[in-house]
């Protein structure tokens, strides 16, 4: 991989799309630390070293790279995008137009980014109101911190904060495109990559100050075999073996070759990590927002607040497996993956085409996504690990969907690069 980087740096046109891709990096972290107008930034780095947000705030602080927080012009980052791109994937089950216009090919998708820009838009206002009416109210934004973060609260000054961070969204996702056509990878994840992976020399420097070297050498040493291990299990898959039939059309052949259904062993992705923290946090959100005193708040704040405690884990974990089967139940259609090999000749050695492989393609992936869902809960409570061995799950950057996130988009670059440099030599050998 090293070597694939260095021969990318001595070819001209990869080299100037991967300083492109850099300079754009540069800049949305800049734009991650510029706090939006209004705000008191240092009213916010005070809340900062008193308290520690968690949740909700915490997952989408992590996406922004620290930017939520700080009420930077960046501060929703990438997940009214992330938000909007599922429901308009999900809707693409159940509105029968959506489905056409999947099925039109690329014209049908542009029309669908389109709608996904849109929403991202609206979904942008709504969470940018909502991040304003937490942050005006004392306490709730960072716990514990009585200071006023933004001093002024006047009408227009909340407009023009909550246009300032719809239009900071909108940057972002232009600044994705333009990686995306400009640059190296995809640029939506090459942004949420820059978010998290700013972090880590933070969070680990934080346990060296507070635990000391040997606890610092010892997640060091935890953080390459979870890397290892993410590493292995992401690349893993199951290769279902097709056969297409040899046709003769004219004084033509067509088909009589041997190809294979890749399904991974991780299908899911981090999406399922993701819907279980949002989900799991809800309860807490109605008892903060509600106040209520009752035996059922004081049930959730004992046990699905703490993230060490068992039902927290069981619950968390859970969840997890539940939404990896759901959501690979609909990226993943069997009948439709059996009926296009049928249309085309192709079949699976030893099964009937038609129902029989669709069948065949259902059982294969419900036994493969287990051992994918267990893998995705275990990384997921590697924090939670953490915070029981070290105090350390707010700083522990190696588990749950940082590193994910950052193992999935590395080793999607890195098959981007060698894929242009082998095409690249192909060309200088046919010259």
């Amino acid at each position: 991989m090293l070597a694939a980087f260095g021969k990318a740096f001595k070819t001209p046109d990869l080299r100037v799309k991967i300083f492109f891709t850099l300079g754009i990096m540069a800049l949305f972290r800049f734009g991650s630390i510029m706090p939006t107008p209004g705000v008191s930034y240092k009213n916010v780095q005070s809340c900062l070293n008193q308290s520690k947000s968690g949740g909700l705030f915490g997952l989408i602080n992590l996406f922004s790279g620290g930017a939520l927080l700080h009420l930077s012009i960046f501060a929703l980052g990438i997940m009214p995008y992330i938000t909007s791109s599922i429901i308009i994937q999900l809707l693409t089950v159940v509105i029968p137009r959506f489905e056409t216009l999947k099925a039109e090919g690329q014209s049908g998708n542009a029309k669908l980014t389109q709608y996904t820009r849109y929403l991202t838009v609206g979904l942008a206002v709504l969470q940018s109101t909502g991040l304003i009416a937490v942050a005006r109210s004392t306490g709730r934004l960072f716990s514990g911190c009585t200071l006023a973060i933004i001093p002024d609260s006047s009408w227009p000054r909340i407009v023009t904060m909550v246009l300032v961070m719809t239009a900071g969204t909108s940057v972002i996702m232009w600044l994705g495109e333009l990686i995306t056509d400009r640059g190296i990878g995809n640029g939506m994840s090459i942004l949420i990559f820059t978010s998290i992976a700013a972090g880590f020399p933070t969070q680990l420097w934080s346990i060296k100050q507070q635990k000391g070297w040997f606890a610092f050498l010892f997640v060091m040493a935890v953080g390459v075999l979870v890397v290892a291990a993410v590493v292995f299990v992401e690349q893993a898959q199951r290769r279902i073996p097709v056969q297409y039939a040899k046709r003769q059309i004219g004084r033509q052949s067509y088909g009589g070759t041997s190809t294979y259904i890749p399904i991974k062993v991780n299908q899911a992705g981090v999406i399922p990590v993701i819907f279980a923290s949002s989900l799991l946090y809800i309860p807490s959100l109605i008892v903060n927002f509600s106040g209520s005193t009752a035996k059922w708040s004081v049930w959730i704040q004992q046990n699905l607040v703490k993230g060490d405690h068992p039902i927290y884990i069981i619950s968390y974990a859970v969840l997890i497996i539940f939404f990896t089967y759901f959501y690979v139940a609909i990226t993943f259609n069997p009948d439709e993956v059996a009926d296009n090999m049928k249309q085309y000749g192709g079949f699976v050695p030893g099964i009937r085409a038609g129902k029989p492989t669709s069948e065949y393609l259902q059982y294969v992936l419900s036994r493969i996504t287990a051992p994918g869902s267990l893998y995705l809960a275990f990384v997921a409570i590697i924090p939670i690990i953490a915070l029981i061995l070290f105090q350390a799950s707010q700083n522990f950057p190696f588990g749950g969907t940082a590193i994910l996130i950052v193992v999935g988009v590395g080793l999607d670059t890195a098959k981007q690069i060698e894929s242009q440099l082998q095409q690249r030599s192909y060309e200088g050998f046919l010259r």
